[in-house]
């Protein structure tokens, strides 16, 4: 990579990391479950500007209900239980371990044995993450926050067994995110009317001032439209090995952000079960024999937050 991609690189990690702050502080007032409709209604009117995807109707439909509105409305419900956005973006990582073991059962996909070894350090790590959270964050948050991460494995594995891989360097990847939001906002909103009920929902379009639509337009806009774009094109031009693993800084951002604009500490146990946690994803990248010959790309790589 020139200095430029990197500059590209480490700038759309940092929008992806620093996603979670804003989102924490858009979603004051808003209940989860309507904020994510509202985020997805945005980023689905892209589909006026971007082509369909050249895959079935099912991929699309499963991508959205697993990657986008499962990774979502587990991920915004876990924040608005109080996990902090510099530990919800870490567990998050937990993604690539379980896009690895859905893969394996799913489409007997055996993995490498750095993916191996990556998943047994990610789970040590995230056993510590669980057990040693700090702040006020109830084990519930973190249990939605690891079924966010296990919701967005299933859609990597739908979207992998498509042939149209997550955070590749193909218009396919923003084109799925883009045309996958429309199934999100009628499902989201009827969940919401379920989960939240009447009286959040016309609360939380009351309180949907300045703060949600910046949130809003920075998550939806910046973050999976732009932020796709400039990813998809870094991608194009460099090895997916040269890439992907910048995709790391967005907790590190995360984090960091957390602690400096909302006082936000991680816990000694959070940090070194952090550190291991990413540790193992930078593992399972590592190139290694397949059992399956088949199998030699796609479900090793790191995918993007979006």
């Amino acid at each position: 990579m020139n200095r430029r991609d990197m500059v590209l690189a480490a700038a759309v990690a940092s929008f992806w990391g620093f996603n979670f702050v804003v989102i924490d502080w858009g979603m004051t007032g808003v209940p989860p479950l309507l904020f994510v409709a509202i985020r997805f209604l945005v980023v689905a009117l892209a589909v006026v500007v971007v082509p369909r995807p050249r895959t079935s109707w099912r991929t699309v439909i499963g991508v959205g209900l697993f990657m986008s509105l499962g990774q979502f409305g587990l991920l915004y419900t876990s924040m608005a239980l109080g996990l902090q956005p510099g530990l919800a973006a870490l567990v998050l990582q937990a993604q690539a371990v379980f896009t690895i073991l859905i893969a394996a059962s799913v489409l007997r996909e055996r993995p490498t044995i750095p993916q191996a070894v990556g998943v047994a350090i990610g789970v040590i790590g995230l056993a510590i993450v669980a057990t040693g959270r700090g702040g006020d964050a109830p084990a519930l948050a973190v249990a939605l926050a690891l079924a966010a991460a296990f919701s967005w494995g299933i859609g990597n594995v739908i979207s992998r067994r498509a042939g149209v891989v997550s955070g590749a360097g193909r218009l396919g990847s923003l084109s799925l995110t883009v045309w996958s939001a429309l199934v999100v906002p009628v499902p989201a909103l009827a969940l919401s009317l379920v989960v939240e009920g009447p009286q959040a929902i016309a609360a939380g379009i009351t309180a949907f001032g300045w703060e949600s639509l910046v949130s809003t337009l920075y998550t939806a806009v910046l973050c999976t439209i732009i932020g796709y774009s400039i990813w998809n094109g870094l991608l194009a031009r460099n090895q997916s090995a040269a890439v992907v693993p910048w995709v790391l800084l967005a907790p590190v951002v995360a984090m960091a952000s957390a602690a400096l604009l909302l006082g936000q500490i991680p816990t000694p146990a959070e940090i070194g079960g952090g550190v291991l946690l990413v540790g193992g994803v930078l593992v399972t990248g590592l190139p290694g024999r397949r059992v399956i010959q088949r199998t030699t790309s796609g479900i090793g790589r790191i995918d993007s937050i979006h």
